[in-house]
């Protein structure tokens, strides 16, 4: 487990420097649903601050929905056991979504900003200077590969956001770590996984199918997630077609070609061939 945890810790390091992300007095709060992303991110971050040179507080909080059975005894008491600073906030936001969206479409988009609005004032709230999320490197691919297949856009999930209104500062740490590394991290450390199955019994869901693509794309191409991060993080803005954007067609982005992507793709690279499941 050592060496799989100071694998994941250099990764936040590099993100940490590269985008900055954390910094002495901050007041972390870590977003945690019970899935094995944020408990790793919970603890990591810990693990983190013990071997950098300056000191932030981070503090757990998690938002019960009202998801009917949902075991909050479990996360409070990993917390406590721990010894971590937490919040548990109770909002029956799982009423609202059930009330709103017709049977069978997702839940997932409306879910989504009635969490985040809850944290945001949360943060605010606890006087938070940051607030962390667990979203990792495959979810930052598949959001970039959704937005291209879906809404015609080509971003993806920014390391450091800050929020429209202005009051909170998003992170997420786990941005160059990978989702199989913090699954084996998860299990070795037997964090205590709770599903979310409000949408997890939903089936064809979008995001599942980019998953499923890509991992077709990952047998025919190994390697293709790291190229596709790679790719998000060295954008050629003169060789798109957005007539907002105007560049020196001649300069290079700085940062562009570092060891978290490919360098350059092979000429030689084989075509695509994509399976039915």
């Amino acid at each position: 487990m050592a060496e799989l945890e100071q694998a994941l810790l250099r990764r936040i390091g590099r993100a940490d420097q590269r985008f900055g992300m954390l910094g002495g007095g901050d007041r972390v709060m870590v977003a945690i649903s019970g899935g094995k992303d944020s408990w790793a991110l919970l603890h990591l971050l810990r693990a983190y601050r013990r071997r950098v040179p300056f000191d932030f507080e981070i503090v757990a909080v998690n938002l019960d929905q009202g998801h009917p059975g949902f075991p909050v005894d479990v996360l409070r008491e990993h917390l406590e056991r721990e010894r971590f600073a937490y919040r548990i906030v109770h909002k029956d936001t799982y009423a609202v979504v059930r009330r709103e969206i017709p049977e069978g479409k997702a839940y997932c988009s409306l879910c989504s900003r009635l969490r985040r609005g809850i944290l945001y004032n949360t943060a605010v709230e606890l006087g938070a200077t940051k607030i962390a999320l667990g979203h990792h490197r495959d979810d930052l691919i598949e959001t970039l590969l959704l937005n291209q297949f879906f809404a015609g856009q080509l971003k993806s999930m920014a390391p450091v956001l800050r929020s429209d209104d202005q009051r909170n500062t998003i992170i997420r740490p786990l941005a160059l770590c990978a989702e199989a590394d913090i699954a084996a991290y998860a299990a070795e450390r037997r964090f205590p996984i709770v599903p979310c199955d409000l949408c997890g019994s939903q089936e064809n869901l979008r995001r599942q199918q980019v998953r499923d693509l890509l991992n077709q794309l990952e047998a025919t191409i190994p390697g293709v997630r790291k190229s596709l991060l790679a790719a998000a993080g060295n954008i050629k803005p003169s060789h798109l077609l957005d007539h907002r954007v105007r560049v020196d067609p001649t300069a290079e982005l700085a940062g562009a070609g570092d060891d978290d992507g490919l360098t350059e793709l092979e000429a030689t690279a084989p075509l695509i061939t994509l399976r039915r499941p």
